[in-house]
């Protein structure tokens, strides 16, 4: 890689994305169900490290403060529980995922049939510039050779 493409490349390191309009109206159509609004919340907080931190801490003063006995029944039962409501979450999360997908790739093959309306189009003028080009090159020759 040369130093110009490099150069290029970290000004586009640089540049804020931005958003797609289309995910951004699925996004506010989204945000307008509350239910979609917890789920959010709750798969953002359950896939954060503070979650993780808020469990380690929780396990940790089960135990040392003896909460309850071993085999810590109570506590593998919460858990158990937990682990079924967080799953459900991350299906949801996965079912959020895929139809943000299905949006991108809606719009994507919306504006590969559109260039491909407008690739014939372009086609159809060529076409015509080269006819009328023959034509023109056509009549140059015949008054040439009228004219000779």
């Amino acid at each position: 890689m040369n130093t110009e493409q490099s150069v290029h490349l970290e000004r586009l390191a640089h540049m804020p994305l931005e958003p797609n309009p289309v995910l951004l109206e699925h996004a506010e159509k989204r945000a307008q169900n509350v239910q979609n609004r917890i789920a959010d919340a709750i798969t953002a907080f359950s896939g954060s490290m503070l979650f993780v931190y808020i469990h380690i801490i929780w396990f940790a003063c089960w135990i040392g403060f003896g909460v309850e006995h071993y085999p810590y029944g109570l506590l593998t039962m919460i858990v158990s529980l937990e682990a079924i409501f967080l799953s459900t979450f991350v299906l949801i999360s996965q079912n959020r995922t895929d139809a943000k997908r299905q949006v991108i790739a809606d719009q994507q093959w919306q504006t590969v049939k559109e260039e491909d309306q407008q690739n014939e189009e372009l086609i159809q003028i060529s076409n015509q510039i080269l006819n009328l080009t023959k034509e023109i090159h056509a009549f140059a020759q015949a008054r040439r050779s009228a004219g000779s």
